[in-house]
């Protein structure tokens, strides 16, 4: 390999970690709950890099994460955090959400909003006669 090679190379090696990465998501997404045995394996082996702490090859997951600057944990989370969801999973996560804006709702009536559509109960007693 000559000089130029070398330089060549390392002067490549993000834009080759940055492909690798993006394969990687691909695959997650694509084969994510894949019914055929090679579409499942091209799943795990996708999942594998990501969750591997293995540092001993160039391109491992930590050394690609490390050479674009990115926060391993981070991109984890990215990458297997928002997988598509199977119906239950999804209904589930819909509820919570919810559930969640229900919580936020009757927090702000009943605490630290102000009551603006509160009838003043002799308001209402002169309503009813």
């Amino acid at each position: 390999m000559k000089a130029n090679d070398t330089d060549n190379y390392v002067g490549r090696q993000p834009e080759l970690a940055a492909g690798v990465l993006k394969q990687a998501e691909q695959d997650l997404r694509r084969f994510h709950g894949a019914a055929s045995p090679i579409e499942r394996e091209l799943y795990l082996d996708a999942y594998r890099w990501v969750m591997s702490d293995d540092c001993s090859w160039p391109f491992s997951f930590l050394n690609v994460c490390q050479l674009l600057n990115l926060v391993p944990e981070d991109v984890r989370q990215d990458l297997t955090g928002h997988l598509p969801l199977g119906t239950f999973s999804r209904w589930v996560r819909h509820c919570a959400r919810a559930v969640q804006q229900l919580q936020i709702l009757l927090a702000s009536v009943s605490g630290s909003a102000p009551r603006m559509y509160a009838a003043k109960p002799t308001t209402l007693g002169h309503t009813l006669h």
